[in-house]
């Protein structure tokens, strides 16, 4: 088990992303959240079996399709302990 933080650049607010995201890491049996930041990003933060998160970050460069994905960068995170997924 591992987490991994994501931070998602380019049009990715406003086109349904997070919740894109949520429905994306809920099948993958992932825990965590995503959330807009001002910066125009959106940050991921995902926790669960290593290969899922493989899938996630797979999944992230494409997002749902009114996105254009720019920019990927993951990063290692600690594991929280999260219980869901959420958007905020």
């Amino acid at each position: 088990m591992g987490a991994a933080r994501f931070f998602v650049s380019g049009r990715v607010q406003g086109v349904f992303f997070r919740a894109s995201t949520r429905d994306e890491a809920l099948r993958l049996g992932l825990r965590g959240y995503a959330s807009n930041l001002r910066d125009g990003r959106v940050e991921v933060y995902a926790e669960g079996d290593d290969a899922a998160l493989d899938q996630l970050e797979q999944w992230l460069r494409h997002g749902p399709p009114l996105a254009r994905v720019e920019q990927l960068e993951r990063e290692a995170a600690p594991v929280e302990g999260r219980l869901g997924f959420v958007t905020g």
